[in-house]
C-alpha cells in the first residue's frame, strides 16, 4: 500500500511540472511568443515549490533527488535551486520523543545515562536522518545522528519503484541499459540506512587525510554507535554556499573551490574511495581554510583495474590523446552500438574535456546549450549500450562539484589541478612492483 501510494503521488508530480513545460515549449513554437521566458521562469517556481511540497510530505528518496537539484546552480535557473536549497539540511524534524526513543531503543539504556546533555532541538534534518548536539556523560562534545523510524519501508518502497520506471525506460529506450543504473543505486542507498557502514567509511577517508591539516573528518565514537544511531565529534563551521558568512569570517571563497577539487580529485584518482554525497550540507568550512566533510552514508570504493583506467582516461583527456580516450573509455567498460570513436569522444569533452578548453571549473548553461542538439544527435547515431556502474556516483559527484563551483565563483584551474595527480599516477602504473 506504501509503495502505491508513493507511486501515484510521483506520478502526479511528474505530470504536473511536466505538463505546463511542454504547453509553454508547444504555444512558442505556434505563436512565436517573445514572453516564452518569463512564462519559463513562472513555470520554474512554480514547479519547484511542488517538488518541495512533494519532497517535504513523501521524504525519502525525493528529498535527496531534492537535494541534488538544489545543488546544480551551475546549469538550473535560482527559482529551482533557491526553492529547493532549503532541502539540503532543513528538512522538517520528527518530535523529539520519537528521537528519543530511537536512540533508547538502539543503545538499550535511558537517554540520560548514556549523555549528560542532549539539545532536543536538531542541528539538521535531512531525508533518512536528523542530528542533534549532545555530551556525553564522560564530557565528550558530540552530534548523534538518528535515523528515522520506519525510513526503511519508504525507502524499500522508493527503490521498488525506481526499478520498475528504469525498466520501463528501457523498454522504451532499447539501446540504453537503464538496469546497470538500477543495480547501482539498489546497491548503495541502503548502505545509507547502515551507521556502522557510514562510520566504517568516515574511517577510511579521515585516514586518507591523516597527512592534511586542511582537512577535519569528526571522529566517530564507536561505543556509541549502532545501525540507526552514528554518534560523532560536534565539529562546528560554515556551511560551504554561504558566501556571506564566508566573507564575514575572513575565508577566501576561491581558496575553498581549490581545495574542494584537490580534495576529490585524491578522493576518486589516489585513493579510490570517495565521499559520493558532496552536496552543501554535508561540507562545512573553517578559517584556514579547512575543510571539514560529514555524512558518509554514501561513498564509494574502486576496484583498482577501474581506478587506474580512470587515471588514464583523466590523463588522455588532458592530453587531448584522443586514441588514448577511446581506449580508457573501452576499458572501463563503456561500449557504443557500432564501435566508431564519435560519440565516445563527445563524451569526453562533456565529462571534463571543455571545462579544461574553457578553463572554467563548472559547467553552465552555455555549455548545456551547446551539447544540447549535437550530443542527442550523436546518441542516435551511434548510442552509448554499456555503461560501467562505477562511473555513475563519479558523475553525481562531478556535478554536485560543478554546483558548487558556481556558487563560489570558482577560479579553479583544472589543468593545472588535475595534471600533477595524472601524471604522478600515471608514472607510478608505468613503475614495476
Amino acid at each position: 500500500m506504501v509503495r502505491a501510494y508513493r507511486f501515484v503521488s510521483v506520478l502526479t508530480l511528474a505530470v504536473r511540472i511536466y505538463v505546463p513545460y511542454k504547453a509553454i515549449q508547444l504555444w512558442s513554437r505556434v505563436r512565436g511568443d517573445g514572453r516564452k521566458e518569463a512564462r519559463y521562469r513562472r513555470q520554474d517556481l512554480r514547479a519547484a515549490r511542488a517538488l518541495y511540497n512533494a519532497s517535504i510530505r513523501l521524504e525519502g528518496l525525493l528529498i535527496k533527488a531534492s537535494q541534488f537539484v538544489a545543488t546544480r546552480a551551475d546549469v538550473l535557473p535560482d527559482q529551482w535551486v533557491s526553492t529547493l536549497a532549503g532541502l539540503q539540511d532543513r528538512v522538517p524534524p520528527r518530535p523529539f520523543e520519537i528521537i528519543r526513543r530511537q536512540i533508547e531503543s538502539e543503545l538499550g539504556q535511558p537517554l540520560e545515562a548514556v549523555f549528560s546533555e542532549f539539545d532536543p532541538a536538531p542541528i539538521a534534518a535531512a531525508s533518512l536522518a536528523q542530528v542533534h548536539a549532545a555530551r556525553t556523560i564522560d564530557g565528550r562534545r558530540c552530534a548523534v545522528k538518528v535515523q528515522y523510524p520506519r525510513i526503511e519501508a519508504i525507502v524499500d518502497a522508493d527503490l521498488r519503484n525506481l526499478g520498475f520506471t528504469l525498466r520501463l525506460l528501457a523498454w522504451l529506450e532499447p539501446d540504453f541499459d537503464f538496469r546497470v543504473i538500477a543495480r547501482e543505486i539498489l546497491k548503495y542507498l541502503p548502505m545509507e540506512l547502515d551507521f556502522i557502514n557510514e562510520a566504517r567509511n568516515s574511517e577510511i577517508i579521515a585516514r586518507n587525510f591523516a597527512d592534511r591539516a586542511d582537512v577535519l573528518i569528526p571522529r566517530i565514537y564507536r561505543d556509541l554507535t549502532t545501525r540507526r544511531v552514528l554518534t560523532m565529534e560536534l565539529v562546528e563551521g560554515i556551511k560551504v554556499t554561504d558566501i556571506g558568512a564566508l566573507e564575514r569570517a575572513g575565508i577566501d571563497k576561491h581558496a575553498v573551490a581549490q581545495k574542494l577539487i584537490e580534495m576529490f580529485t585524491q578522493q576518486i584518482l589516489r585513493d579510490g574511495f570517495f565521499h559520493a554525497d558532496p552536496h552543501p550540507g554535508n561540507i562545512l568550512v573553517q578559517p584556514g581554510p579547512r575543510i571539514v566533510l560529514l555524512d558518509f552514508g554514501l561513498a564509494k570504493d574502486f576496484p583498482p583495474a577501474f581506478r587506474d583506467a580512470f587515471v588514464r582516461l583523466t590523463f588522455a583527456i588532458l592530453s587531448s590523446n584522443r586514441e588514448a580516450i577511446v581506449t580508457a573509455f573501452h576499458d572501463l567498460g563503456f561500449r557504443t552500438r557500432d564501435g566508431s570513436p564519435g560519440t565516445l569522444l563527445m563524451l569526453a569533452d562533456v565529462f571534463l574535456g571543455n571545462s579544461v578548453k574553457r578553463n572554467r571549473a563548472y559547467a553552465d548553461r552555455e555549455l548545456i546549450e551547446e551539447f544540447s542538439d549535437e550530443l542527442p544527435r550523436m546518441l542516435r547515431a551511434n548510442p552509448i549500450v554499456e555503461v560501467p556502474a562505477d562511473v555513475l556516483l563519479v558523475n553525481r559527484v562531478m556535478g554536485l562539484m560543478s554546483g558548487i563551483g558556481k556558487t563560489l565563483d570558482s577560479q579553479v584551474n583544472l589543468f593545472i589541478t588535475l595534471m600533477p595527480y595524472t601524471q604522478a599516477l600515471i608514472a607510478a602504473q608505468a613503475t614495476p612492483p
